[in-house]
Formats: C-alpha cells, sequence, structure tokens
C-alpha cells in the first residue's frame, strides 16, 4: 500500500507554500512560513540558554548512571566557504530524529559535533584570495555552524571540536609520538611500547643474531628499531603535482593531471614519514565479522586490504646481481612463465637503462616517463595494453630456460614485490598482453574434462583415430571420466574400458550437461532432474575440433587455450610441469601449489608467503595547512621526537603560503626559516636525546587531512581534557565493549559511502594501536555503519550527453526544456549537486520560505534513507501542508486557542495507538519515510478534530523527533512548563493494534470479484457464508453451486464453480 500523500487536503494543491497570514482577520494564527520562523527560532535560543541537550559524562554533575547509553556521531564535514547545500543535512537529519527518540526513551545520549577543517581545499583558496586558511575557515566554520543550529539538530555544542585547534591537534601529534615509540610484535600480534623490544633483544645476550645489543653503535641500534616502528621514515613512489606543491592521492589524479586546477602529475619516488598499518592487515579483516557494517562496505575494505596467499620466487637476471624476485598465489603454474613484467619504476628499469642491450633503445626511457605521469588508478583501470620489452632476460627456475622481461604499467610498483612471472595460459591479463606483443601461451593446468582430452589425444590407439571413429570415442571416454569424477591416475584404465565396450557394440555416447560459459568445463555433468542435457559430441564440435591431429596438436604444443582465444584461470591439475628435480604433472593445484613452494624453499629459489594488496599509509603532505609533526633532524637527516610537554608544535605564520613550484618535493613550511631552523632545547626535544644548544630542522611536511578524523569520534568523549586523549571513565562508558562483547565504538555512525576504504580504514587502525597499547577500551571505533544515499539534483543533458548549466534553460510550454541561445533541446536527468551545473540548492533558502521543520520532514519523506533521492522543489509543499494540518488540528486558527475535546473518539484513539507503535519501530529501522507516512495518516483520520489533550499530547511527543520546533510549541501550548526533550516516548497498549474486522478479497474462478468484511476471530465457515451473501459474488456466481470453496484466513475467500 502507498504511503499517504501529504498534499491530500480538502485545500487546493498549490506549487508554494501559503503567504505569511499572520495578521490575516480571519486566521491571523495560521502556520505560516513566517511563524515557522517565529517558532522554530525561539525555541532553539531556549534549548541553547538552557542547555538542553548537553550529556555530562560519568561522573560529573547531572550524569544519571541508571540509564543506557547512545553514541551517535555524523562524520563531521568539511566547512568550506560556499556552506551546506541540501545534500547535507539528509544523515543529520536522521541521527537527531534517532537521537531524540533515544533520549525520550531514557538514554544517555552523546551526539556532538566538530569540523575536519585542514586541509588543500582551505590553502587553494587562501592563495587565489590572498586571505589566511585559518581567517577563511574560521569564516566558513561559523557559516556551517549557524545553518546547523538553523535546522534545530539537537548537537552537545559544549563538546564542539576542530581538527584546527592547536587543543585539538596537540593529540594529534601525541599519537603520532605514542606510534612512532610502538611496534608490532607478532608474536603476540599487538603493538607494544619500544622500550619493550630494546628489552626482548638486550635479553638475548651474545647469542643475539648481529650480536649483543649493547655491543651494537648507536647507528645500528637505530637502524633495527626503526626497521620496526610503527611510525616510520620510508621511501614510496607518490603522485607529485609541481604547480600544487603537494602530493596527490589517487583518486586525486585523473588523466595524469591534478583533479584540482588540471595540473601536470608525475610519479616520483620520495621519502617521508609512514605508518605500519600492513602489520595489522590481518587483524583489520579478522575484525570485519564483529561489526555490524554494510557489506558491501565491508567487502571494500577485505578486497582493499587484499589478503593472498603464495609464494616468493627469485629469478636470476644476467648482470645483475641479486635476483628478480616475484609473488604469485598460482606458484604451480610456473612452468607456464613465458615472460616477466616489472613496474616502470622497478629497479630493474634503471639497471636496463644504464646497461643497454641490443633490445633497448628510447622506446624504453619514453615508456619509463610516460608512466610516471599516470596515477596507480588509472593504470590498473585501463583496458589498453602498453608494455615495451626491457632487453634483459630472466632464467625460470623451474625449466632452466631463459625468458624475457618487460615493463608494462598494468604492473604497479606498490603491490608485491613491483614484479609478476608472466603465465598468459592461465591469467586473462597476462594472456592478452601475450596476444597484444605476440608472447608465447603454453598450458599447464588443465580441467578434468581437457586433461581426458589429452590422455585420449596421447593414449588412443590407431583405430580410435580414425575420422568415423575418434569423435565417438572421446565423447563416451569424456563422458565416463568427468561423470564418474575419475582421478587422472585412472584415465588410462578408463580409456581401455570405453574402447572395450565400444568394440562390443555397447558404445552408447554419454549424455551430459554443458555449461553455455567458456570458462568452464564442457560438459560438467547436470545431475539434477530437469537439467538440460547436451551431448558431449556437441560439445566437442563447439570447440571446433576438425580432426584428431587437431586434438592432438593443440595438446602436444601445449596450446590449447591460445587456440581457444582465452585464458582458463580455474584450478585443475597440472600438466606439461616437469623439469629438473620438480615434477608435478597429474597433480591437484593445491597439492601442486604446496609441491612447487617446499621445493622453493629447499632448493634456495623462494619461499612461502602471505601478501597484501594494501601498502603502508603514507602520512606526510608538503603543504601548510595541516598539522605539523613533532619531529626535528639534525644535520645528517637523523630523526628525533618532540618530549610531550612541549607539544603542541604550532604552525608559524606565513605571509607566502603559495606552493614551491619545483620538480622535486619540496614542503611549503620551508619558507619558514626561522621557525624552521632552531635547536633542541627550543624545540622541545628531552635533552637524554639531544643536548639543547644541538642545531636542528624541524620536519617541514605536514600531517594528511586524515590525521584528525582517524581519532575524532575519541575526543568527542572528554574534548576539554589538558591532561589525557581522555578519561578513561569516559571512554570506557561511551566507547567500551558492553559486558560479553567483543567490540565497543559508536553505536551509529552515519556519512558517506566514498570513505569505504580511505577513513574508516586508518581510523580501525589508529583505534587498534592505542588499544593495544592500554589507551583505549575498544580495539574497534565503530560499532554500527550506515551510509545514507546521495540527495542529487536535476540536470539538462544535450544530445551529446554533455551536461549545461541549471541557469541557462528555459522551460517550454509543452514540458520540453531548451538551452537558452541555442534552441537545443535537452533531457532533464539527475545528477550530483555541483557549482559548475548551477544544481546546488541552498538550505537556507528552503528554510526561509518552509522552515526548518518542514525542510527535516521532506528530506526524510524523499524515499528510503540509504537510497539515492532526487530534490524537487515541488514536492516539498505537501509536508509544509501535512504541519500546517498537524497545527490546525490542535490550535484554533482565529483565536490561538487549543482545540481540545471533552472525550476521545475511540477510532482515533486506535489509530493514535497503531501511530505510536508503527512511529516508534520505523524509528528504530531507520525507516523514517514510512514513519511520516504513518503521521500524515493519522492527521488526515482524525480529520478537523478535536483531540483530547491526551491525545494531543501524545501525538505531540510522536512528532518531536521529526518536526521538534513546532511539537515544542504545541507541549508548551498544552500547559507544560520544560522542553519535551525531556519528557518519555508514549506508550501503546498491544491491544489496540489488533484489528476487530478484517477484510477479505473474494475470488470467482480465480479472479476478484469482491470483497467482505468479517469479524478478526471469524472461522472458515463464517468466512464462506459471507462470501456466498455478498451481492457481487452472486452475481457472478449466476444461481450456479460452487463445486468448493478455499478459505485462507485472513487474506481471501477462493469459489470454484
Amino acid at each position: 500500500m502507498p504511503p499517504p500523500n501529504p498534499a491530500d487536503d480538502s485545500t487546493p494543491s498549490t506549487e508554494h507554500a501559503p503567504e505569511p497570514r499572520a495578521g490575516a482577520e480571519d486566521a491571523p494564527f495560521r502556520y505560516t512560513a513566517a511563524l515557522a520562523d517565529r517558532i522554530e527560532t525561539a525555541w532553539q535560543e531556549r534549548w541553547d540558554r538552557e542547555g538542553t541537550f548537553v550529556q555530562p559524562n560519568p561522573g560529573r554533575p547531572g550524569f544519571d548512571a541508571t540509564r543506557p547509553k547512545f553514541y551517535c556521531l555524523d562524520m563531521f564535514p568539511y566547512p568550506s566557504g560556499a556552506g551546506l547545500h541540501v545534500g547535507h543535512p539528509e544523515g543529520y537529519t536522521a541521527t537527531d530524529i534517532l537521537c531524540r527518540y533515544k533520549r525520550m526513551k531514557g538514554f544517555n545520549v552523546l551526539h556532538p559535533m566538530g569540523w575536519d577543517a585542514f586541509g588543500l581545499p582551505a590553502e587553494q583558496y587562501a592563495i587565489q584570495t590572498g586571505v589566511h586558511p585559518a581567517l577563511t575557515t574560521r569564516a566558513s566554520i561559523g557559516t556551517f555552524r549557524r545553518q546547523l543550529k538553523r535546522f534545530g539538530f539537537s548537537y552537545d555544542w559544549t563538546r564542539e571540536l576542530g581538527t584546527i585547534d592547536p587543543s585539538f591537534y596537540r593529540w594529534t601529534q601525541w599519537i603520532f609520538l605514542r606510534l612512532y615509540d610502538a611496534w608490532f610484535d607478532p608474536d603476540a600480534k599487538k603493538a607494544r611500547p619500544i622500550a619493550d623490544l630494546i628489552a626482548r633483544e638486550r635479553a638475548k645476550g651474545p647469542a643475539r643474531e648481529g650480536g649483543a645489543w649493547d655491543a651494537l653503535p648507536p647507528h645500528e641500534q637505530r637502524a633495527f628499531l626503526d626497521a620496526h616502528r610503527l611510525a616510520y621514515l620510508g621511501e614510496s613512489t607518490v603522485n607529485w603535482c609541481p604547480r600544487l606543491g603537494t602530493v596527490l592521492a589517487n583518486d586525486e589524479v585523473i588523466d595524469g593531471r591534478s583533479e584540482r586546477g588540471g595540473h601536470p602529475v608525475f610519479r616520483k619516488p620520495l621519502r617521508q614519514w609512514m605508518f605500519r598499518i600492513t602489520a595489522y592487515a590481518d587483524r583489520l579483516l579478522d575484525q570485519l565479522d564483529g561489526l555490524e557494517w554494510p557489506a558491501s562496505t565491508k567487502a571494500m575494505q577485505a578486497e582493499w586490504i587484499g589478503r593472498s596467499e603464495g609464494a616468493e620466487i627469485d629469478f636470476s637476471v644476467s648482470g645483475m646481481g641479486s635476483p628478480l624476485r616475484v609473488f604469485t598465489t598460482r606458484p604451480d603454474t610456473i612452468f607456464g612463465a613465458t615472460y616477466m613484467v616489472v613496474a616502470p619504476e622497478h629497479p630493474l628499469v634503471a639497471h636496463a637503462l644504464a646497461h643497454p642491450t641490443p633490445r633497448t633503445d628510447a622506446a624504453l626511457r619514453a615508456y619509463a616517463e610516460g608512466a610516471s605521469r599516470r596515477s596507480d588508478l588509472e593504470r590498473m583501470e585501463s583496458k589498453d595494453k602498453t608494455g615495451v620489452d626491457s632487453g634483459l632476460d630472466a632464467i625460470n627456475p623451474a625449466t632452466g630456460q631463459p625468458i624475457p622481461v618487460w615493463v608494462a604499467d598494468y604492473v604497479l610498483m606498490g603491490y608485491g614485490t613491483g614484479a609478476i612471472m608472466a603465465v598468459p595460459a592461465h591469467d586473462q591479463r597476462d594472456f592478452d598482453f601475450a596476444r597484444a606483443f605476440g608472447l608465447p601461451i603454453r598450458d599447464v593446468v588443465y580441467d578434468r574434462a581437457r586433461l581426458a582430452m589429452a590422455t585420449f589425444a596421447r593414449l588412443a590407439p590407431d583405430e580410435a583415430r580414425s575420422p568415423e571413429r575418434w569423435q565417438g570415442a572421446l565423447a563416451s571416454f569424456l563422458g565416463l571420466v568427468v561423470s564418474e569424477n575419475t582421478p587422472p591416475e585412472r584415465f588410462a584404465e578408463a580409456l581401455r574400458g570405453v574402447l572395450t565396450r565400444r568394440q562390443s557394440g555397447d558404445g552408447t555416447s554419454v549424455a551430459i550437461n554443458l555449461d553455455a560459459r567458456r570458462d568452464e568445463a564442457p560438459g560438467a555433468v547436470g545431475r539434477q532432474r530437469g537439467v538440460t542435457e547436451i551431448n558431449w559430441l556437441d560439445a566437442l564440435e563447439d570447440l571446433g575440433l576438425a580432426s584428431f591431429d587437431d586434438l592432438a596438436g593443440r595438446f602436444e604444443g601445449a596450446v590449447f587455450f591460445d587456440r581457444w582465444g582465452q585464458a582458463f584461470p580455474a584450478a585443475g591439475f597440472a600438466v606439461n610441469s616437469s623439469g629438473p628435480g620438480l615434477s608435478l604433472d597429474a597433480l591437484p593445484t593445491d597439492r601442486a601449489k604446496d609441491a612447487v613452494i617446499e621445493w622453493l624453499g629447499r632448493t634456495g629459489r623462494g619461499r612461502r608467503r602471505v601478501n597484501y594488496r594494501f601498502r603502508d599509509w603514507t602520512f606526510s603532505r608538503q603543504r601548510y595547512w595541516g598539522e605539523p609533526f613533532p619531529i626535528v633532524y639534525t644535520h645528517d637527516g637523523t630523526p628525533y621526537p618532540v618530549a610531550d610537554r612541549a607539544l603542541p608544535v604550532t604552525l608559524p605564520e606565513l605571509a607566502d603560503y603559495a606552493p614551491l613550484e619545483s620538480d622535486d618535493p619540496t614542503p611549503l613550511l620551508a619558507k619558514a626559516a626561522e621557525w624552521a631552523n632552531t635547536t633542541a632545547g627550543e624545540a622541545g626535544v628531552d635533552p637524554a636525546l639531544l643536548p639543547p644548544h644541538t642545531p636542528v630542522r624541524r620536519e617541514c611536511n605536514t600531517m594528511p587531512g586524515s590525521a584528525g578524523s582517524s581519532w575524532y569520534m575519541v575526543r568527542y568523549c572528554d574534548p576539554s581534557n589538558e591532561l589525557a586523549l581522555v578519561d578513561p571513565a569516559a571512554d570506557r562508558y561511551w566507547l567500551g565493549p558492553a559486558p560479553g562483547e567483543r567490540f565497543g565504538g559508536v553505536d551509529l555512525y552515519m556519512g558517506g559511502a566514498e570513505h569505504a576504504v580511505g577513513h574508516l580504514l586508518y581510523a580501525r587502525f589508529w583505534q587498534n594501536v592505542l588499544h593495544d597499547l592500554g589507551y583505549l577500551a575498544s580495539p574497534e571505533p565503530f560499532k554500527r555503519l550506515y551510509h545514507q544515499g546521495l540527495i542529487t539534483s536535476f540536470a539538462y543533458q544535450r544530445p551529446d550527453k554533455t551536461l549545461v548549466p541549471s541557469d541557462t534553460v528555459d522551460e517550454a510550454g509543452d514540458g520540453r526544456y531548451v538551452e537558452r541561445g541555442t534552441g537545443v533541446v535537452l533531457t532533464q536527468v539527475t545528477a550530483k549537486m555541483s557549482k559548475s551545473l548551477k544544481n546546488v540548492v541552498n538550505p537556507d533558502d528552503v528554510i526561509a520560505e518552509y522552515g526548518a521543520d518542514t525542510f527535516r520532514l521532506y528530506e526524510m519523506y524523499m524515499g528510503p534513507l540509504d537510497a539515492s533521492k532526487p530534490w524537487n522543489p515541488r514536492d516539498i509543499t505537501g509536508l509544509f501542508r501535512f504541519l500546517a494540518r498537524a497545527w490546525r488540528l490542535a490550535v484554533d486558527e482565529r483565536t490561538g486557542r487549543v482545540r481540545l475535546a471533552d472525550a476521545p473518539d475511540p477510532a482515533v484513539e486506535k489509530l493514535l495507538h497503531r501511530t505510536i507503535a508503527k512511529v516508534g519501530d520505523d524509528i528504530e529501522r531507520l525507516a523514517f519515510n514510512t514513519a511520516i507516512a504513518a503521521m500524515i495518516g493519522f492527521v488526515n483520520a482524525a480529520g478537523q478534530g478535536p483531540l483530547t489533550r491526551d491525545q494531543l499530547g501524545r501525538f505531540t511527543l510522536v512528532l518531536a523527533p521529526f518536526a521538534p520546533h513546532l511539537a515544542e510549541e504545541l507541549w508548551s501550548r498544552l500547559g507544560n512548563a520544560r522542553s519535551l526533550a525531556a519528557e518519555g516516548w508514549p506508550e501503546h497498549d498491544p491491544a489496540m493494534l489488533r484489528d476487530d474486522e478484517v477484510e477479505l478479497a473474494v475470488q470467482v474462478l480465480g479472479k476478484v470479484r469482491g470483497k467482505i468484511t468479517v469479524p478478526a476471530g471469524a472461522g472458515p465457515a463464517d468466512a464462506e457464508a459471507a462470501a456466498l451473501a455478498n451481492p457481487e459474488v452472486q452475481k457472478w456466481l449466476a444461481g450456479k453451486t460452487p463445486r468448493k470453496v478455499i478459505v485462507v484466513p485472513g487474506r481471501l475467500v477462493n469459489i470454484v464453480v
């Protein structure tokens, strides 16, 4: 049943809200936009004045320890100069409704708001305008705060924080130092202080590999510790934009240019701060199972982490002192490796360019330079196969044969070792590359059917190879071994049996199911009844086998898949896989993998390895507007931490924050020479580490925008604490696991799905580390995650699919849209709101026309919360009129007095109980659109009213989470002195939810011919009697006696004539 139409009223539908009529003689107290504005601003001021939504912490005055807790958090916004658009408040409105409801249900609710305010956009805006980013960002925060308060969101503003506040990023720097001073213990599977690592190494004494710890020179001790720290200096290849003067993330690079500004971007190796997040790969994967997150988000994180088991294999390359090391998940296919591929950034490429061979020319240099202008994301997504021969050969350790080493940008230096062994017969990407460049394709794995074909081609006697007999004999053989799952070692015996039976005249071919998909076994047996069966003869014909010699040629040459036209990546049985000291033939894939790994380890040519797709977290940026690092360097580049007592390290004032345009990454803070060059004492380095007079240089990179957002949920629990990251009691209460539970965290975290693998993964990493080190109670930060859908806007598209700005579009009288100036007919589509398309809707304008309560209702009524929905200003009017009817139900528009009935209408009372139950249940399920539909239905059913005081009070409480301002006003007019935010959710009587009567459809010969109403408890005989007595039914029976009457309780009566 569709939800009721909020515009269903005796008043004719209009496109816009009524004009303010507060002074009109006929209805001076009508609900108008002007009245809504007065009501809303008055109640917002009172909430602020009385601290209505301030939530004390445990142990503080006003805290009620008897209540359960509910921590609800929105992903905090980046405050841009443009302010909010109508897409922002969708999630905020949803969480506000839930938080108001939870308070009414007796919960202590933590619902804070803050600002993710560092980052590149603010810096770029400052460069364009010449205004310091601190000033523009503070102004933007002021705009966002004003807008959010105007919505009436019940945030506890006493907990407001911003990542740009030194009081906040002091603790961001403190966390960095804790990670710098920690290592991951693989035995304990947790982070531990670096002092524990020193103690462990010292305890080994002289037996320690490399010598006793205390006998090592300081630089060796430091190198060992730095190789274990969770925060360390490492070199990685990054996207460097000289014009912007900073490193860019992969998703900030499009076609070799920066998303912001369209400037050229190059791939550069850079030494910078990194986090050893890969040490937590297994923890981050395993813990996903305990989180109430969308399955799609869990899958994205698992895919991003990309755990895979396999082997590292060393290939020797002539002229190189070290082997070419590859990681593969399919070591069983090593005999099929016909070439190698390395990433353009691999050290082998530099070696090849420095030692040219006859096969090496300018093409290699040009290719490497071209690849440096493409991001990893572009290289992964590209469908074009490009590459160049390096001029070098590697030796396949299994065959002892040389194979060429190619350079191609589909291999990434950041994944595995930056090199692969290419097995084109069993990897489609390698297959396509081999086809493109004429490289060999060699079969080394067959499924059971193909292995049987190969056996037949090798062992069939002459009489079975004749043109008249070979197909029938092969079809019978395949039918037997596939249907019976015959092991390969019994193939010869099975073949003899088939040929013997055929010779004796019992040679019927075996019919089986053939899956039409080409990547599966031809003739996979179908055992279930009703499955379409196709003869193996048809399967052989589909393979295009012209003769027995054609069959034999494909298998003897190991070119079946080359001739077939695509790779076979699935598991099966090893073939063509025997060499000196290693034979895999006929082994199933899992056993073949183990055999190869054992052989590699025994011969020193490789080892078992677990690999991960994601890399360590690059944490340095060459920007000004970010958190400074609490690190200094001595003249030789050795890093030293700043002491905790010297935090925060604040940003220096810069008059010029334009990027330093350079081909080599140069930090912007280097411009602040006086700040950067100092002494250890002035910088706050512990004298035990460096004498105070030691000249040092501060780290001039800054932290990325993801730094503050990786832990802000913790600081909300105790934002004013100057002595600790968070008070342990507050952390345990708000974020700690409940008794018997594995994880705690935020009870509901609301935000966009675009943060699935960035912010959410980084926050989980920091939370895990701080939990291991004893600072936080829960290893996970977010217990439940929910992604609201995107609110789109109308856009206009030309026939060539290009979009035009909305302010250049005219609406023709016939409902068509045309481009102004050209007359081109446009198609109306939905698209993401964009400044360039001029389709951004400012919520300030909507609130001015309808009020905040109407805005809140409309955004929640548009559709399911997690669905994308187009903003349509014509639809909002109905929600405004719904509130006007709710107001009119309670207030006399002529006098302003509350309208009350002396006694309740029983039907209205029953519906009110149903509405209370329905709305409460829907709020719990975040099904706000259907909750609003239930309230609309109640108001429509109540008609002109009036309601009793008790009924009106209960309905007002139900309405309160959705339209809190109007509800507060009605509650006050009912004579209540305190805010309804302190009231409980109304109770409903379960008995009122049961129907007294039910409506049943009546079918005659399978078609509905009428409807009847019977008592809810009526039995089949009563339902049958009522159906047969129905005039409409009698008309269709035409005097005939029914042969059979079937009653489906509560649903229908089916009459068979």
